[in-house]
């Protein structure tokens, strides 16, 4: 259990450190705005849909150490994926991170992802860790009545 905690340490410090896609697409086809009225994270999501792949995914925003953690991590698990494989994958690492703290889950699909899997254990992160992943799936469906949340 220990070598679990330590690696999410470590992941979490370096992709909030240095967090991948962290860039605003200029060509973004599709975009979304999150919030968490909670602890005032904020993000931005775009991506670059083509022929139902995303081809490239950045994110902007500013918030704890897991929000952005996550949305690092996102982004790069999503890029070239195509958008229906993105959405199940949100399915998956939503069921991961709000499952009652001890039992299982599917992590066939989630990869590094699975080190957020303790945030289900603490409840007021669980909206942290999930915001990137609702922000994403505002933007592959073109919400933009106002930012998504993880309400």
């Amino acid at each position: 259990m220990s070598d679990l905690v330590d690696l999410y340490q470590e992941m979490v410090l370096d992709h909030n450190n240095r967090p991948r896609n962290f860039q605003k697409l200029e060509d973004a086809s599709n975009t979304a705005d999150g919030y968490n009225p909670l602890c005032g994270d904020q993000i931005s999501v775009y991506l670059k849909v083509e022929d139902g792949v995303i081809a490239d995914v950045g994110f902007q925003g500013v918030g704890c150490a897991i929000s952005k953690s996550s949305a690092s991590m996102m982004t790069q698990s999503v890029k070239g994926k195509t958008v229906e494989e993105a959405e199940a994958l949100f399915q998956d690492f939503h069921a991961m991170v709000t499952r009652e703290p001890g039992s299982d889950y599917d992590s066939s699909s989630l990869g590094e992802l699975e080190v957020l899997s303790g945030v289900c254990a603490f409840p007021n992160r669980i909206k942290c860790a999930s915001l990137a992943w609702h922000t994403l799936t505002a933007s592959l469906n073109h919400k933009q009545d106002g930012p998504a949340t993880t309400e």
